[in-house]
């Protein structure tokens, strides 16, 4: 057997759906024991858009791993999101043009996926999901010509290794060893591996239940607009089945126009089979019939801005809203500089925008997004020149994968790993700098503040030599844990310890922390630190009960 475009595309389908039915087994494969955003979730819902989009689709090899290579990489989540979303993007340029491939093409292809991943993680650590990836692909190419024309048997060979990497892993990495845990990401991709197998084998993988297509999502990454700002008050979004006379890309020009006169927040995407558009425009009917011109309406949506807000304004109960467009809205720009910032939390968020943030992306550690949402925050924002705070290591990867998608904006990200370096960046910035003046002085800012923190222990752990048990109160420092606490108030004593120096603490105090607790734990920061200023802030922020900017 050898791989055509339909193989290709249930191969894919079934790996995804065998990840979603295990996605809660890989989360309990996490080391760190704090609430985080989770291996598993963050693969599902990576993989999630070829169990809804690809089903429908028909093309040769080479088309089908271009268009699962697109919906991975807008929907990747999180650092494993990110290099799984490379890794079949790697597959799709190996597969360009064909028709159909055998075992070499396919060792070729994971050879190819595993160089992108790798080359996007600047300090590659064995012992994880790229080591799975790289030790399946080298053995694949050299058993790739002995299995010729027997895809079906070559891929559970590669199972086979990548299972055995796998169960290698803790002896690569000492935190693994020490938890008794194999990698989280690496595990996510031997189920993908077996998903596919078991389509090889004539037993695809379907989802457990319906519950399993529903991740949770995080919440949406913009914020509403109040009724007057909207000029043009109808959603108007289609895909259009293209003609034949109209078959591949850029062969509708005209129509683009059109979109772009019809109202605002354009989006045109000039497929080679089909038109992707969306614009709020005043009179739908108009663009509809304009792309009827250009072959047939595969998907039609179409929502009035002004009556849903005026429904969430009331209170009244509404449906929930039918998914964004695929394709970004761009921002013509209108200055110099903006910001896009992710953060959660009503208090941190409104800090971010004190500060001159243009685009709030709401997320964080319990909430990666995704690819998509960075890409229309960042496209949203009317500047020249727009500068990224992803605020979260798990989150930088996505952002600087959106960056690269971006043409008519210079954008830098940050890699600001914690909200207290992004809010300190964004104190640095000078609007009469130039970039490369503010990109220093901001990156500078970030290593002069110290960034403290504290949560809960999400599960019994071995971790870092420590017996933790689930919810006892831990307290980092720099993302790491320094202390395990069975009491809020001990976990701050013992924070403070580690800013003695300190002269200005910013004090956030997150969700269902009350005021009264809020204003006795900055009591006990200004005993242990009687020459520091202390603010309290209501952060609002989910998971961490406090966190702490000291300089």
């Amino acid at each position: 057997m050898i791989i055509n475009g339909t193989s290709y595309r249930d191969m894919v389908i079934s790996g995804a759906n065998n990840l979603a039915n295990e996605k809660d087994n890989i989360n309990r494969l996490n080391v760190f024991p704090v609430p985080d955003g989770d291996t598993g979730i963050n693969m599902s819902l990576t993989m999630g858009a070829v169990r809804s989009d690809l089903p429908s689709f028909t093309g040769n090899v080479g088309q089908c791993a271009d268009k699962v290579a697109g919906m991975l990489l807008r929907g990747a989540r999180g650092n494993s999101g990110v290099i799984l979303s490379l890794f079949f993007r790697g597959i799709s340029k190996e597969f360009k043009g064909k028709e159909t491939v055998d075992t070499p093409e396919l060792a070729a292809a994971f050879k190819r996926g595993v160089d992108a991943a790798y080359k996007s993680v600047m300090k590659p650590t064995e012992g994880t999901i790229l080591t799975v990836m790289r030790v399946s692909a080298e053995k694949a190419l050299e058993k790739a010509e002995e299995y010729k024309g027997r895809v079906e048997d070559f891929m559970p060979y590669v199972l086979s290794v990548a299972e055995d990497t796998l169960a290698k892993t803790p002896e690569m990495l000492p935190v693994l060893k020490q938890a008794g845990l194999v990698d989280a990401g690496g595990r996510g991709l031997v189920v993908i591996f077996e998903g596919m197998v078991r389509y090889l084998q004539g037993n695809p993988v379907v989802l457990a239940d319906a519950g399993a297509a529903k991740e949770e999502e995080p919440a949406s990454p913009f914020e509403q607009f109040n009724t007057e700002d909207i000029v043009f008050p109808y959603c108007t979004e289609c895909i259009v089945g293209k003609d034949e006379k109209y078959l591949g890309e850029g062969k509708a020009e005209s129509l683009h126009k059109f979109v772009l006169g019809a109202g605002d927040s354009a989006v045109f995407v000039d497929d080679t089979d089909i038109i992707k558009l969306h614009v709020h425009t005043s009179d739908p009917g108009k663009v509809l019939s304009e792309a009827l011109k250009f072959g047939s309406l595969l998907t039609v949506k179409i929502e009035n801005m002004r009556e849903q807000h005026s429904s969430l304004s009331s209170g009244a109960a509404v449906e929930a809203p039918a998914a964004p467009a695929e394709e970004p809205t761009d921002a013509a720009p209108e200055k110099k500089y903006g910001f896009v910032a992710v953060a959660s939390g009503e208090g941190m968020v409104s800090a971010f925008r004190d500060l001159g943030a243009d685009q709030m992306v709401i997320g964080g550690q319990t909430m990666n997004p995704s690819t998509e949402d960075m890409l229309k925050a960042i496209r949203m924002t009317p500047a020249e020149n727009v500068i990224v705070l992803p605020n979260n290591s798990n989150i930088y990867m996505v952002a600087v994968q959106a960056a690269l998608l971006v043409e008519d904006k210079h954008v830098e990200v940050l890699r600001s790993v914690s909200l207290p370096q992004g809010i300190n960046a964004m104190l640095a910035f000078n609007p009469d700098a130039e970039v490369e003046e503010n990109v220093e002085a901001m990156k500078e800012a970030m290593t002069s503040v110290s960034s403290l923190s504290m949560t809960f222990a999400a599960h019994d752990s071995t971790f870092d030599n420590r017996e933790i048990k689930e919810n006892q109160i831990l307290g980092l420092v720099e993302n790491k844990v320094r202390y395990v606490t069975d009491s809020r108030e001990e976990c701050m004593a013992n924070l403070c310890d580690d800013i003695k120096e300190a002269y200005s603490v910013m004090l956030f105090y997150g969700e269902g922390v009350s005021e009264s607790e809020a204003e006795a734990m900055q009591a006990i920061m200004q005993e242990k630190l009687p020459d520091a200023e202390i603010n309290l802030i209501n952060g609002g922020q989910p998971v961490y009960y406090f966190i702490i900017s000291a300089e």
